[in-house]
């Protein structure tokens, strides 16, 4: 008899493979299963002996979890419903926003278990347990420890979120081309995926020897790379301070001391010749605020997904209330994914 338990981790977006393949080497290395389902892109990003399995094979491999960074989940997968969430809480509104899928939250750090424990209280149909980002941990070695001094010339992460509404691209890209030419900077650019193709084509064109556009699909590769990060209303902003390295963002949904934030292309020369210069306060504010979102630096916050995971089991796999029965979202999801059958 197969004593193996089976974990199902489940993508709507390609980034879901940066997030959940640590979870993947986790699993393999309790001698355990993972497979995988992805009903949007990243499923030809699978490698070999990961496994992709359809409708019909989910619901026969009997996975004890389903588990994913996607803010809803299909409801007929057998399992836990677990959510690791896809970044950090940015301030934009649909981040503390629960949508009635999932038996257990695995929060990231101390601020977002507080929101989400506040929510489990008063509605109880889900649990939270605070476990770190599992993304992070094949990085934690090298984006932790001691602050390496600034290169010459300095290298600069120029990253936009794609929301018109909170992406700074289009108001900065003069500036950026400006400052791209000179060679007293040198600069990466990268943007999220859903970045308006336009705007994508533009900074593209900038390329020069002083500027490169990379298209890593896990923007935390990047991050050994550079000595501070520009930005806007990013999770990936987060992500950044975590190095300790400053960022400078623009019209910040959710300023605070740890960003040098502004709010007139006029001020992104000046506040980057700040962030280089790294003020005591400042890289103070930055670890402050890192402790508050991500406290864990040993890279093991997947197998504590894990374990959270087998504790909930353990206590009766079950919350003090049902969750909603939420008809019309169940309903998007098996018209996207094409299935009809059982629950």
């Amino acid at each position: 008899m197969n004593s193996k338990k089976h974990y199902l981790l489940y993508g709507s977006e390609r980034y879901a493979l940066a997030i959940l393949r640590p979870l993947q080497e986790a699993i393999r290395a309790r001698g355990d299963e993972a497979g995988w389902f992805f009903d949007g892109p990243g499923a030809e990003d699978l490698l070999a002996g990961e496994r992709l399995l359809t409708v019909d094979e989910v619901r026969r491999w009997k996975p004890i979890a389903v588990i994913t960074s996607s803010n809803a989940v299909p409801h007929f997968f057998p399992g836990v419903k677990v959510e690791t969430f896809h970044g950090f809480d940015a301030g934009k509104p649909r981040h503390i926003y629960v949508r009635g899928f999932f038996d257990l939250y695995c929060t990231t750090g101390p601020r977002d278990t507080a929101k989400f424990k506040e929510i489990a209280d008063r509605v109880g149909h889900f649990a939270v347990t605070e476990t770190g980002f599992p993304k992070l941990d094949p990085y934690m070695k090298e984006i932790t420890g001691p602050l390496p001094d600034v290169r010459k010339p300095p290298v600069i992460l120029y990253h936009s979120t794609f929301s018109p509404s909170w992406s700074a691209a289009e108001t900065l890209y003069e500036e950026v081309k400006r400052l791209s030419r000179d060679g007293r900077w040198r600069w990466i650019v990268t943007f999220h995926p859903k970045m308006n193709p336009e705007t994508t084509a533009k900074f593209k064109a900038l390329q020069n020897e002083y500027l490169t556009f990379a298209e890593n699909d896990n923007i935390l590769e990047l991050f050994p790379q550079v000595d501070m990060m520009c930005s806007d209303t990013s999770s990936a902003l987060n992500e950044f301070l975590l190095t300790g390295k400053p960022v400078v963002t623009f019209k910040n949904r959710r300023p605070g001391p740890q960003l040098i934030d502004i709010d007139e292309a006029a001020q992104f020369e000046p506040a980057i010749e700040r962030a280089l210069a790294r003020p005591p306060e400042l890289l103070k504010a930055i670890r402050d605020y890192a402790d508050a979102i991500h406290p864990y630096r040993d890279g093991r916050s997947s197998e504590r997904v894990l374990d959270a995971i087998d504790a909930f089991i353990a206590s009766g796999a079950k919350n003090r209330r049902r969750k909603p029965r939420n008809l019309w979202r169940k309903l998007k999801i098996r018209r996207r994914i094409g299935y009809w059958g059982p629950a």
